[in-house]
């Protein structure tokens, strides 16, 4: 079939040019390489960029090319960019904080096209984040295919008009073959999918509450818009994995989405796809069993959607520990002989390598023993898998000497909370007093995926060492008949683990308050952003009138009395009190620092080479304390330059590191944190680093700018 084939960033490893690393003179960028052609730099995940124009010797001479802002945001609007740019031929497509798609010239950040697809929405105006788009051609037929909300849209990449051969008028709905009616249920893709031949292979955001839409992966032609195959996430009768759930699960259960991303093996014609966890997140008394194929890592025939083989790498998950990030297939070393293998980081710090054929582990995974759970009707599963190497790149458990150390106040401030919870390590179930996460909710390793040099093996990968505490709650309610009360149920069930058991939202402002709703915004308005999706909210429509009527009452603080003293609103026995970070007194992580890490780790041996603290809070630094490092949000790219650029850091600046060593050899302000994963490229000979700095994170100001870098023309004059 003929199709335009992205290339496979090992190959480009045919064409290797020396540069002396102490000359500022620009060096020939005419290898292959020079796009960044999907997300995260290539089907195999890598962020890797073969380019060494930009080095170790002149890195530090690096300037600002050009800026584009992407509009989308203004005063008090909480936004974000997650996006990784592709850049294809010297266009550069990426996303705005309110999801638009637009194409620049690559070389100079001038528009080109934008795409808004707000006006296909259906009047939701809730279309969360975007990390990214796809790119497919055959022949002169060239093709995005992007994201927004619960849309997939094929647009024309020389226009950005819509493909009206794809789809209904270029539109697909993501709420179709999913095997049941999920029509008012929260669907969605923040990732992009992956291009195989003719095919768009995706996954899907669904919620992490019940009601929740299954997380099956779909395969899309990418000319018709029809489905090509459907892979069951979750087993459906007949099909391997059904009796990890209790009987008939597959009708309503939901969740277990690869909403991550996922790597593809053009050679072979084999899809990697990494899962999440199922829904409810925190109590899975109504889904015993291991839950297959939650958690897990798939290996499926991207033909045909067939498993070929899979790996669990949580059992009946109880913490929120999706597979955070695309797998990165490697050629690693043993006993003189190269394997073929996939490496999978995890939101609890560990690397899960395993042959990327039979799905043999690179090193043992041993099956660990850990606590049954003692909340009512619970049944955590007994073991857990760990691998032996390598050593895990975050730290594992919390203990009294692991507390903040930045002043004595903070210390005590920790110690008591923390005397009062579970800390026990990994995967103790969750718990009434509060059980210590750690690694957080959010890592660990995230969404900013790992990056690996393809000629060493060795994988560069940031993790977030802050601690948050889960406490479970009772949602039920004997002896009062208000409507509030029946309401206070459902907000247990939807709404208490983002905006709180006070429901006072989160302090940083990702999950706003809800308290004092009545002097804020009037109930028809609030009731049209609970059912229709508001910034990151998914929408609530599938509830009914009787139940909105009883959740509205709850929110504004209702005396009225039920219509009957019999009726009950059903829901699970427990939810949680929200994501709620670990902190002392003055805001900063109860743990002691570093807070967040850059690593590099050796695949081959299994080793963790080094590890440099990432970030900093310049308060602090000034009161001499030593760099800290920041709770990080996007991930790494390195080059053959010998360099690894990431931003991510609470402190908003953009960093480029030693690959050796670690040291630090570059940094710059950007206007906005730079929450996404960098894009490396070359246009005309020149090199460019690219980098979304939206902001929006852990409380910092939000931004629209694409920001990109290189290395300033010799005998310039201004």
């Amino acid at each position: 079939m003929p199709r335009r084939m992205l290339p496979t960033l090992f190959l480009c490893l045919t064409t290797v040019f020396v540069v002396d690393e102490n000359a500022r003179a620009q060096t020939s960028t005419d290898e292959p390489g020079t796009d960044w052609p999907s997300y995260l730099g290539g089907p195999e995940s890598g962020q890797y960029s073969p380019l060494t124009q930009i080095n170790r010797g002149n890195v530090s001479g690096l300037e600002i090319a050009w800026t584009y802002s992407a509009g989308g945001t203004g005063p008090g609007v909480r936004s974000q960019i997650q996006c990784n740019p592709i850049i294809i031929d010297g266009t550069l497509y990426g996303t705005s904080p309110d999801i638009n798609v637009f194409a620049l010239d690559a070389a100079t950040g001038k528009e080109r096209w934008v795409f808004d697809p707000s006006e296909y929405m259906r009047g939701r105006s809730g279309l969360g984040v975007n990390r990214g788009v796809a790119y497919w051609s055959d022949g002169t037929d060239k093709r995005i295919l992007a994201t927004a909300g619960s849309s997939l849209f094929a647009l024309d990449a020389d226009t950005g008009q819509l493909r009206d051969d794809c789809g209904d008028g270029g539109r697909v709905d993501l709420h179709d073959g999913l095997g049941r009616e999920v029509g008012k249920l929260f669907v969605s893709s923040n990732t992009p999918g992956i291009i195989f031949e003719n095919l768009l292979i995706l996954g899907t955001r669904v919620s992490e509450g019940l009601p929740a839409a299954p997380g099956h992966i779909r395969a899309y032609d990418v000319q018709t818009g029809n489905i090509a195959w459907v892979f069951h996430t979750i087993p459906q009768p007949g099909e391997f994995g059904y009796d990890t759930w209790p009987k008939g699960a597959y009708q309503r259960t939901g969740g277990a989405n690869a909403w991550a991303g996922m790597s593809v093996d053009h050679d072979r014609g084999v899809v990697y796809a990494p899962t999440g966890s199922a829904a409810f997140d925190f109590y899975g008394g109504d889904r015993a069993g291991a839950n297959l194929f939650a958690n897990s890592l798939l290996a499926l025939d991207a033909n045909t959607g067939k498993r070929i083989w899979h790996y669990q790498v949580v059992h009946h998950d109880l913490w929120d520990r999706d597979l955070p990030a695309p797998p990165n297939l490697v050629t690693l070393q043993r006993d003189g002989h190269a394997i073929e293998a996939v490496a999978q980081i995890t939101k609890s710090g560990h690397v899960f390598i395993f042959d990327r054929v039979t799905g043999e582990p690179f090193f043992p995974i041993e099956e660990k023993p850990y606590p049954p759970s003692d909340l009512t009707g619970e049944a955590a599963w007994p073991t857990q898998p760990l691998p032996t190497k390598p050593p895990a790149f975050a730290r594992q458990r919390l203990t009294e000497e692991g507390l903040t150390n930045i002043s004595e106040a903070s210390r005590a401030f920790a110690l008591d909370r923390l005397r009062r919870s579970k800390s026990d390590g990994q995967f103790v179930p969750p718990s009434r007093e509060g059980t210590i996460i750690y690694p957080s909710f959010d890592g660990g390793g995230e969404w900013g995926g790992a990056a690996v040099d393809p000629k060493t093996g060795i994988m560069y990968v940031n993790s977030s060492e802050m601690a948050w505490i889960l406490t479970m709650v009772p949602t039920m309610q004997k002896g009062d008949r208000r409507v509030a009360s029946a309401g206070r149920i459902l907000y247990g069930r939807h709404c208490l683990y983002c905006h709180g058991i006070e429901r006072i939202g989160d302090p940083e402002g990702e999950f706003p308050s809800l308290l004092n709703l009545a002097e804020r915004l009037p109930r028809a308005e609030a009731e049209s952003a609970i059912r229709k999706e508001k910034g990151r909210m998914p929408g609530f429509d599938f509830l009914s009138e009787r139940q909105m009527k009883r959740l509205l009452a709850y929110l504004y603080d209702s005396d009225e009395e039920l219509e009957s003293a019999t009726e009950k609103e059903p829901a699970l026995p427990y939810s949680s009190t929200g994501y709620n970070r670990f902190r002392d007194q003055n805001g900063y992580p109860a743990v002691k620092p570093p807070w967040g890490t850059l690593n590099a780790i050796d695949l081959n041996q299994g080793e963790i080479l080094w590890q440099v603290p990432l970030g900093e809070y310049p308060e602090l630094t000034a009161r001499g304390i030593p760099v800290t490092g920041t709770e990080l949000y996007g991930g790494p790219a390195v080059t053959a330059g010998g360099l690894i650029f990431i931003a991510a850091s609470r402190d908003e600046r953009f960093r480029a590191f030693d690959t050796d060593t670690g040291e630090m050899l570059w940094e710059t302000q950007l206007p906005a944190g730079g929450y996404a994963t960098p894009s490396v490229y070359a246009v005309n000979g020149k090199q460019y680093v690219v980098i979304a700095a939206g902001g929006g994170k852990m409380g910092t100001k939000s931004g629209d700018a694409y920001v990109a870098y290189s290395l300033p023309q010799e005998g310039k004059q201004e």
